[in-house]
């Protein structure tokens, strides 16, 4: 079993930033290194969304189009841990983020939630215009 944890969100203003943490732990994320790691979001009434996601390598990044250019997604292998670095942020911006990871067994389309196994609790990012 795998947890993820976010933490880091919170009320910011148009402009400014935010760093959002998720932190892995459990025996089979021992190795942490063979799984791929996404970011997604939800406003309400919303689909969720893709935002970013990173490989075991940390080698490879992908993002969605309304957020290239203002996000940054990076792990720290050692400290079993994922960021995402939120800069320039929009009221659009304004949603439940979550952290999710899958296992790199096989080809899998990153920017689908369904390809996700496990997932966290969620952590609010509100923007105000």
């Amino acid at each position: 079993q795998v947890q993820l944890v976010e933490s880091g969100g919170g009320l910011v203003q148009a402009g400014g930033s935010l760093r959002l943490s998720c932190a892995a732990s459990g025996r089979t994320f021992s190795s942490f290194s063979s799984y791929t790691m996404g970011w997604f979001r939800q406003a309400p009434g919303k689909e969720r969304e893709f935002v970013a996601a990173i490989t075991w390598s940390g080698r490879n990044t992908y993002y969605a189009d309304p957020v290239k250019g203002r996000f940054t997604i990076s792990r720290d292998r050692a400290k079993n841990t994922v960021y995402l670095q939120m800069n320039s942020l929009k009221p659009e911006d304004t949603a439940v983020y979550y952290c999710a990871a899958f296992m790199e067994d096989g080809p899998r389309d990153r920017s689908w939630f369904g390809s996700y196994d496990y997932w966290g609790q969620g952590t609010q990012v509100t923007v105000s215009s």
